[in-house]
């Protein structure tokens, strides 16, 4: 290091302390991995910030699914709008999962600042297991695209609904698979439906959790959510650069491991 980075650096830290520094260049770094896998996958944005606040900047439960959803909201719309002007998102899909899902969206909301913090990590888990088999599974047929019938539109949309209002999880990665295995939806076009469906459920979600608002401090997750824009649109527009079984795979084992360390901290080492 030089002499000009050594000053820098010593006046960044000189100006907002040492452990606040820590928690931008953290911050920093968290955001660009939210915003990669969100941009590259289309998925997933809310299931590793979630944990990323509750062990990296010690959230509580309640105040880290607020705040994801905050994060994933704005990382998601940022990178829907190059898929919107590409013409690769499916709009009725995405309108009607987020309005059938409005039930159980707000009252998911409603419910969790009544839950245990051991019931929503737990359930958080369980969700990141779920997540983890059902992005393993690769394409089953070659049929041509089609459209998506009304009970798995409104199964689907239900759950979505309650996952984000339960635990911030946007559910982009329940949408995915569906289109891609079962409509033989391209996966492009899938994960741009998918974060547009992430986008207006964690704005539903958020505006639900509003009685937690006052809890959350904004500064981490306000410098995580602007890193993860930047990055979520670049990552967005290379998507077909990277091939999409070698992110499916990655994305798997990502999220088995995160579910293994959120079920470890909550029952193994919660003391």
């Amino acid at each position: 290091m030089n002499f000009g980075e050594r000053y820098f650096s010593g006046l960044f830290v000189a100006l907002i302390g040492q452990d606040a520094a820590m928690d931008a260049v953290l911050a920093i770094f968290s955001g660009a991995f939210i915003g990669s896998v969100l941009g590259f996958v289309g998925a997933g944005g809310a299931m590793t910030s979630v944990p990323i606040l509750l062990y990296i900047f010690h959230f509580t439960p309640t105040q880290a699914t607020t705040a994801a959803l905050a994060i994933v909201l704005l990382a998601a719309l940022s990178g829907a709008i190059p898929k919107m002007r590409t013409h690769e998102v499916l709009y009725r899909e995405a309108f009607s999962i987020w309005g059938i899902g409005l039930v159980t969206n707000i009252g998911g909301a409603a419910l969790s600042k009544h839950l245990p913090n051991s019931a929503i990590t737990t359930g958080f888990a369980c969700i990141l297991v779920f997540a983890g088999f059902a992005t393993a599974r690769g394409p089953v047929k070659v049929d041509a695209e089609t459209r998506m019938t009304v009970g798995v539109l409104i199964i689907t949309a239900l759950g979505i609904g309650a996952m984000t209002g339960v635990f911030g999880v946007g559910g982009g990665f329940l949408a995915i698979p569906i289109l891609v295995l079962f409509y033989n939806t391209p996966q492009n076009k899938a994960a741009g439906t998918s974060l547009l469906i992430i986008s207006i459920n964690s704005a539903t979600s958020f505006l639900g959790h509003h009685a937690v608002w006052h809890e959350v401090k904004w500064g981490i997750p306000v410098g995580i959510g602007a890193v993860a824009i930047v990055v979520s649109m670049v990552a967005s527009h290379n998507t077909k650069r990277v091939p999409v079984a070698l992110l499916r795979r990655s994305f798997t084992y990502l999220l088995f491991a995160l579910a293994i360390f959120t079920l470890a901290k909550t029952w193994v080492f919660h003391s």
